[in-house]
């Protein structure tokens, strides 16, 4: 199945991005939200070992932060919003970038940890 150096570190981490495979770029990579395939629907390549832990929520809170605090800063030095507008305004923004951003760095780490053969998992081999 996994052809070992056939695919870049960048190739593996993009199709993770995508939500894809990344070992054929064809099969899902999730069943749902957040929650990985077992095992490749197109290539049949085993998926469900690989954990992500706590990387893509830091990834997404990281990027959320950089594009949310200076957008707010700058907004509010030149509108006076209403304090209720203004909270119901960057909360909803916060909330929308992580649900876009949360898979998308999840597909991402698993990619990474594919690739680079990780164990993706607590289970120490025998």
């Amino acid at each position: 199945m996994r052809r070992d150096g056939a695919l870049s570190f960048a190739t593996a981490t993009f199709r993770g991005f995508t939500g894809r495979c990344p070992n054929c770029g064809i099969g899902k990579l999730f069943r749902a939200f957040l929650k990985p395939v077992a095992h490749c629907s197109s290539c049949g390549e085993p998926l469900g070992h690989i954990r992500a832990d706590d990387g893509p929520a830091w990834l997404t809170i990281l990027i959320t932060g950089h594009l949310v605090i200076p957008a707010l800063l700058m907004v509010e030095q030149r509108t006076s919003w209403p304090e209720w507008v203004a909270m119901i305004f960057w909360s909803a923004l916060v909330v929308l970038l992580v649900l876009l951003l949360l898979p998308r760095s999840k597909g991402a780490f698993i990619g990474a940890i594919w690739q680079t053969n990780g164990p993706g998992s607590e289970k120490q081999a025998d």
